[in-house]
């Protein structure tokens, strides 16, 4: 006989979801609106990969699974020895990577709009989901819910690092936003 492995638990439907210490809690608690959102930041990061640069896919990959740390993060309320966390140096990793893509680019002179290349257009996409998830992190924390600092450190930086990579991505320069435009 086949034994099938199966996708589906059916404990979730009674409209609840587990976390890593084993307590069940709504789909709609905001600690599962942070994770959908940054499982969702993940998804169009690696819509982003399809047609990156090898340099900014590379970075691509590591965030990826950066995301995935951060997802255990925050999947695990509490203290639980040996949880995975984020941790400072993913932090300090981001921000090396934004001073050093921004080091190669123009100064900003205006507003710049979500777009140009698909790789661009992308990355500004994966940077406004990963802003709702860092305002997501920030409504479960005021709901009560424990979450570190640095995964909230590391979502800003994200949402920073998108920001500069769509930048680099875009290498006809920015498509620059003009006011008024259409009167």
């Amino acid at each position: 006989m086949v034994k099938l492995n199966r996708i589906y638990t059916r404990t979730g439907d009674d409209g609840s979801s587990g976390l890593v210490d084993g307590s069940r809690r709504s789909k709609a608690n905001p600690r599962f609106a942070v994770m959908g959102s940054v499982d969702e930041a993940n998804a169009a990061i690696g819509l982003a990969r399809l047609s990156a640069s090898p340099t900014t896919d590379a970075l691509l990959s590591r965030i990826q699974n950066d995301l995935f740390d951060l997802g255990a993060d925050l999947a695990t309320p509490g203290e639980i020895d040996g949880a995975l966390r984020i941790v400072p140096a993913q932090v300090e990793w981001l921000e090396a990577q934004i001073d050093a893509a921004t080091a190669a680019l123009a100064p900003l002179t205006s507003f710049i709009l979500p777009a140009g290349t698909p790789a661009a257009t992308a990355l500004h996409l994966a940077r406004t989901i990963t802003r709702r998830a860092e305002r997501d992190a920030v409504a479960a924390v005021e709901a009560g819910e424990a979450l570190g600092q640095p995964a909230l450190h590391y979502l800003n930086r994200l949402s920073d690092c998108l920001f500069v990579l769509a930048r680099i991505e875009n290498p006809a320069g920015d498509v620059l936003w003009v006011p008024g435009a259409n009167r």
